[in-house]
């Protein structure tokens, strides 16, 4: 590849964004230098709010008017975009660059069918309308491997999978053959082997058009694995460049270094010798099956079979982790074991069978098994205080308790997870994702539970972020010998906390057993692609 002038065709010049509300300026882009060269794949990485898709959007030209440069340019094929006329910018917009967004379906239209979709930018560009739209639309969904959706062209993007979303957004992003591809996060909500098609395609598509690609992702492995050169963005700033294997080999700067030692790695700690193993859930034929269709009578048809007879047992001190593709059922099966969601079958926790007692003996349970959830700014209530999101436990379980021992039992648990006890006065909104993450553990752990859930705890958060929660929950697993069911698609990270392991497909177990032995030698062809996908 030639490193002359002629090869760049993307190139930003010490650019600075900044935001103004009323007095308040805020610098979210500061003196940014990046070059990005013909047919070549450039990553952009960082946590969030370091800057990455403030500067992508600065590229289109896609920022709300509080937006503001106060210096530098963006060149593309040597015109600065942040000059250009608003007629000409459309034009580039979609036809020499294309871009693909995180969320497909906030960024899709809910009321146009995929045909309409795909088409509106052909139209727009190339001036093809009738038929000829009709084949290139048809074309394109060959070009993105949906050739099944071309007797679905009517459909809504509701009707659609995530991947499947994706990829449409991916036809609408390519339709015109752009030069320049900016995907910002293209698979950051995608299940692990939907994100290595994705990016199997993209890498594909790139050199059969030989395009350029900016990737702008916090997912390290895919950056080490897909792309060429990688810029690292922190508070604004870029503080390291250099091509990808030379960046991992030897990092230079501090943040980077922080960044690729977070990636999780390793396996579960050994449990305690010393500690209590006894049995705390035994679980003999689960099922739980969602009627789809009823008869006249009210009777139904078929079901949809969520878990479908899954027996499994969890020991004190031990993790459980359970894996697999959004649908599988493992949500399903977490809540189920709570008693969340009814179930069929024979669920003992503490020498109970749960599924044999009334209400009011379930309650009573209830202290004993806490669960965390995905997303914690969803599960955390905007009304209320940090500190009574986290006593509100106590006051149903423990009512003996007076105010000074709550808050006293609040202070412990923050401390537990290593959140300052004066900000329980605060609310979560003034938190970030992964403080609200310790938050919810906080929550669960005041009511001291011998289980804790764990729905995808960390695939919300950025890498950093997702390490610190998982040396926490060691740290706690070992101090209170707690037992975890952990749910997640993120393989790396389920084998960093597990010491068994249930792999899940269409509600049902392909294989489990010992997470090293899972992990280091899988037998079930589908274990094997889920490990291959999670770029193993």
């Amino acid at each position: 590849m030639s490193t002359g002038q002629e090869n760049i065709l993307l190139q930003i010049n010490d650019l600075s964004v900044t935001f103004r509300n009323g007095k308040q300026v805020t610098d979210a882009v500061k003196h940014v230098d990046l070059c990005v060269k013909k047919g070549e794949t450039h990553a952009l990485v960082g946590e969030s709010g370091s800057g990455k898709s403030v500067t992508a959007m600065a590229m289109m030209r896609l920022l709300p008017e509080s937006a503001h440069f106060p210096n530098g340019e963006i060149l593309y094929k040597g015109q600065d975009v942040l000059n250009l006329p608003e007629k000409d910018m459309r034009k580039l917009r979609g036809d020499e660059i294309g871009m693909i967004f995180q969320e497909p379906l906030t960024s899709l239209n809910p009321l146009h069918t995929i045909e309409k979709q795909i088409g509106e930018v052909l139209k727009l560009h190339a001036n093809i309308e009738g038929q000829d739209l009709s084949n290139r639309v048809k074309d394109l969904l060959d070009m993105v491997q949906l050739p099944r959706l071309k007797d679905r062209m009517k459909a809504y993007p509701h009707e659609l999978s995530g991947g499947q979303r994706q990829r449409i957004m991916i036809a609408i992003a390519l339709a015109n053959k752009p030069d320049l591809l900016i995907a910002d996060e293209p698979t950051t909500a995608l299940d692990v082997t939907v994100q290595a098609q994705i990016l199997d395609l993209l890498d594909d598509l790139q050199t059969e058009l030989g395009m350029a690609m900016l990737m702008i992702t916090h997912d390290l492995p895919v950056v080490q694995k897909y792309a060429d050169h990688v810029s690292v963005m922190k508070h604004g700033n870029i503080v390291e460049s250099n091509d990808t294997e030379k960046l991992f080999a030897a990092p230079k700067d501090d943040y980077t270094k922080r960044l690729i030692n977070s990636i999780p790695s390793g396996s579960a700690p050994p449990r305690d010798a010393q500690s209590d193993h006894s049995r705390i859930i035994d679980a003999k034929n689960m099922k739980v099956y969602f009627p789809l269709k009823k008869n006249i009578f009210g009777k139904p048809l078929n079901f949809v079979k969520a878990v479908d007879d899954i027996s499994f047992h969890l020991d004190q001190g031990e993790t459980l982790g359970i894996v697999g593709e959004s649908g599988s059922g493992k949500t399903t099966l977490g809540l189920s074991v709570l008693r969340l969601i009814n179930s069929e079958g024979n669920i003992v926790f503490s020498g109970q069978d749960i599924n044999a007692i009334n209400k009011k003996k379930m309650r009573a349970l209830r202290e004993d098994m806490q669960i965390v959830f995905q997303d914690p700014f969803g599960s955390l209530s905007p009304r209320m205080s940090v500190g009574q999101i986290i006593a509100e436990g106590l006051l149903v379980h423990q009512p003996n308790l007076d105010k000074a021992a709550r808050d006293e039992a609040v202070i412990a648990a923050l401390k537990e997870v290593e959140l300052d006890p004066d900000t329980r006065h605060r609310f979560p909104h003034e938190f970030s994702g992964g403080q609200r993450q310790r938050i919810s553990i906080a929550r669960a752990l005041v009511l001291k539970p011998k289980l804790l859930v764990l729905d995808e705890p960390t695939s919300a958060l950025d890498v950093s972020i997702q390490s610190q929660v998982i040396d926490l929950l060691r740290k706690l697993q070992q101090a209170h010998n707690l037992s975890y069911i952990f749910i997640s698609h993120d393989l790396r990270v389920v084998r960093a906390l597990s010491h068994r392991i249930i792999v899940m497909k269409n509600g049902q177990v392909v294989e489990s057993g010992d997470a090293q032995n899972v992990f280091d030698n899988p037998q079930e062809e589908y274990t094997q692609k889920l490990l291959k996908a999670a770029l193993y």
